[in-house]
This record gives structure tokens, sequence and C-alpha cells, in this order.
């Protein structure tokens, strides 16, 4: 489950690209909060918190109270922008929400049971397709993940999105036959590399 996390944040009088630069120029990230039937808001939250709670990770599926002059509304990070150079916030979507409301989110795919895996004691890998899935949730029930496992599996098999364990109160929205994992023969690469030290060892020295 979620925490609610509390940003500090300062209204913003001014919108555009401009008044977006002036506001970074501060220290602070522009933002906005849009949704719940109420027009959008512009903001600005300190920078470097919120450079830390990006990288903190989960930030997509974290529940914030934003406070401004005192007023506290209830979102969830829907986007961001990152500077491609500095790595830096200098842009964050929220949307309002409200008790009962269920959102679309994605949350990430946690592999288990690899000490069972017949086809990876044979020496197959796992390959990991899909990484996250869509979930429909309660902002307040969004789990951090969601666990997969591949306990019995052999080299060739997969396993579907439909053998997902989920809570109560999540609803998958991914399409129905999305492959997670697959267990997949040894690549040829690999074997030749495993081949090559045996051979060289085999040779007769001069």
């Amino acid at each position: 489950m979620t925490a609610v996390k509390q940003i500090e944040a300062s209204a913003r009088a001014q919108v555009g690209k401009g008044a977006a630069r002036a506001v970074r120029r501060q220290g602070l990230t522009p933002a906005v909060i849009y949704g719940g039937g109420a027009a959008p808001e512009a903001i600005a939250l300190d920078a470097n918190k919120t450079r830390l709670l990006i990288y903190a990770g989960h930030f997509l599926t974290t529940l914030f109270e934003v406070s401004v002059d005192g007023k506290k509304t209830r979102v969830i990070p829907r986007d961001y922008q990152l500077d491609p150079v500095k790595d830096f916030p200098i842009h964050v979507d929220f949307l309002r929400v409200a008790a009962g409301q269920t959102i679309k989110v994605e949350v990430p795919v946690h592999v288990v049971g690899q000490d069972a895996c017949p086809g990876l004691k044979a020496g197959g890998a796992m390959q990991l397709v899909e990484h996250a899935v869509e979930i429909d949730v309660s902002p307040e029930s969004i789990p951090e993940f969601l666990e997969i496992s591949v306990a019995g599996l052999n080299i060739g098999d997969s396993i579907h999105v439909d053998a997902l364990k989920l809570p109560a109160g999540v609803s998958l929205t991914s399409r129905e036959n999305l492959t997670l994992v697959s267990i997949v023969p040894p690549s040829v690469d690999s074997e030749v590399v495993a081949a090559e030290p045996a051979e060289a060892a085999a040779k007769p020295t001069a």
C-alpha cells in the first residue's frame, strides 16, 4: 500500500515558458494540479526535494498531499520531465484524487521462485518481457509491486498476466494474453564463450 506523503508548494501567478524558466532560476520546479472537476492550479515545488522524491522510486504510484498556503489537496503524480543534461525535474503534473475514485497506474512486476525453476537449473535464462502492468485501483490501495512466480517452469515455458495474484480491489487493465516472463534456451554466444576456455585447455603446448 502507498503511504500519503506531504509536499509544501507555493502558488504560481504566471504560466507559460518564460514564467516557468523564471521559477526554475529560483531553485523551484513548476508543476500543475488538474482534474477532479476543478480548474488547473499552477504551483511551484522545491526542486531539490522534488528530485529526491522522484529518484527514491515509486513516484508515479505514491499519493501526496500538496499544501499551498495551508490548503491541502490529495494528488498523485501523472507525469514528470527531467532536464536531459542535468537530470533535475523541470515540470510535474499532478492529478487530483477523491475518496472512492479509482485510477489507472502502472506497477512493477517482481519475479520470485527462481530457486524452484527447472528451466533455470537446466541452463536456461529468464526473460522478463514486461517490467510493469497497468491496473485499476483506488489511490489508497496501490500496491508497490505485483509478484509472479516462475517455480515449475521449464525451458520454452512462459507465464502470462492472468497468473498474477491480485490484492483485493485491484483489477488488471493490461491485455489478457500479455506475456510477462519466459524461460528461454541458453544463448549461442554464451555457449561459445563457455566452450572457448575448454578448447584452449585441450590444445597441446609447444
